[in-house]
């Protein structure tokens, strides 16, 4: 039988609180076993069948669940900064897609190198998470636009979690962008459609995802590929609502998307077809910032038809290269006016429902044991600092991994 672990002396922030909170249990004491979260409460109420197992005192500190970022493109070749520059100097991300860059520089580089490389500049983004306390990363591809190079970013996403102890939850997005000369049409029906078809026969997706925009592809065509998700068993996610308003939003919500992403133009209609279905709003400040974007996401509507909101990095070499989820809860609060305990849900209880994980993302019996011990008095904290990372020790599946 497996030992019973005690972490004693916590401040615990469950997030089970369906109001809002923390749901915050001070003085607390959480009981590991077999991986899982066996129990949680007052260190005055543990049980006493539990009072001889191993004690870790944690001298008082604060105890979340593992953060998840639930919307990444850490995959990827060659980086973009001559863009940032352009953008700085006035092109808008439009034109500086319409000229070539964007997406499809990206493509040319993540096409030209090689597995093993990619995998090793992805394992040092993913280290750069984990070391915030990161305990799943989902990983897009989207960078190959065409069957052999998204499949190599998958399989690159797949062995990141075999590397490292963290979790990685795979989205397919051959529906990223149209290769330079092709037609929109013809690309999904004659490449997006089988890479799709070859990756999920190796076991590479676990969601399926799109990039609904002008520059990229319209709900019919998107709709087509999460068809074919729907055919293969798969759940959806869709990049919309990030420049303009083509009506992606309903559509994704009409095929039960787990999220929708980015969401800055995002009408009522799209609110309230997020909450008929239960689709989580993922928001992504770091693009946001990056771009000089002004139209935020409609926070108060999503409040109010109560969609949960999700935070993620999109960490990616064009629109959002920030490798931080600490901060992309700092900038959630400061310029879309999320509350520092949504944003926590956010990239927890919320963020774990965007992923389609029913077993992580708060801390109670029977959850797995995805945990983060901080060096801070209150949760507030995590969301307040900037450049700053209070991380003590990180547990993943009960076990420790700093």
């Amino acid at each position: 039988m497996s030992e019973t672990r005690l972490l004693t002396d916590l401040n615990v922030a469950t997030m089970e609180d369906a109001a809002g909170g923390y749901g915050l249990v001070p003085d607390a004491c959480i009981a590991l076993k077999d991986g899982l979260v066996h129990w949680v409460g007052p260190e005055s109420a543990l049980p006493a069948e539990l009072g001889d197992a191993p004690r870790q005192p944690c001298e008082g500190r604060l105890a979340t669940p593992g953060l998840i970022d639930c919307h990444t493109h850490i995959v990827h070749g060659g980086n973009r900064a001559r863009e940032f520059e352009m953008r700085l100097e006035g092109a808008s991300y439009e034109e500086v897609a319409r000229a070539g860059g964007g997406i499809v520089s990206t493509v040319s580089a993540t096409r030209e190198t090689s597995e093993e490389a990619l995998l090793a500049q992805a394992l040092t983004r993913a280290d750069a998470l984990i070391a915030e306390g990161i305990t799943v990363i989902e990983v897009k591809s989207g960078y190959g636009l065409d069957r052999e190079t998204e499949l190599k970013m998958l399989r690159v996403a797949r062995r990141i979690g075999a590397e490292r102890p963290v979790e990685i939850r795979t989205s397919f997005l051959g529906a990223h962008a149209v290769p330079k000369g092709a037609d929109a049409d013809d690309y999904i029906d004659e490449v997006c459609l089988p890479a799709l078809e070859a990756a999920h026969a190796e076991g590479l997706v676990d969601a399926v995802d799109g990039f609904c925009e002008g520059i990229a592809f319209t709900p019919e065509q998107i709709g087509r590929v999460f068809d074919k998700a729907a055919a293969l068993g798969l759940p959806v996610k869709l990049h919309s609502d990030q420049l303009s308003n083509l009506g992606g939003t309903v559509l994704a919500a009409g095929h039960g998307a787990l999220s929708v992403d980015h969401v800055e133009y995002s009408g009522p209609e799209d609110v309230a077809a997020m909450a008929h279905t239960g689709s989580i709003a993922v928001l992504l400040p770091g693009a946001y910032y990056t771009l000089h974007e002004t139209q935020k996401p409609p926070v108060a509507l999503f409040r109010e038809a109560g969609v949960p909101m999700a935070v993620g990095t999109d960490w990616n070499p064009g629109s959002s290269p920030m490798g931080s989820l600490l901060l992309a809860m700092n900038m959630a609060c400061t310029l879309f006016g999320l509350t520092p305990a949504e944003a926590l849900a956010g990239t927890t209880r919320n963020a774990a429902r965007a992923l389609g994980l029913a077993d992580r993302g708060v801390i109670a019996p029977g959850k797995r044991a995805d945990l983060v011990l901080w060096d801070v008095g209150e949760p507030a904290e995590l969301s307040y600092r900037i450049g700053v990372n209070p991380l003590h020790e990180r547990i993943f599946g009960g076990k420790t991994w700093l």
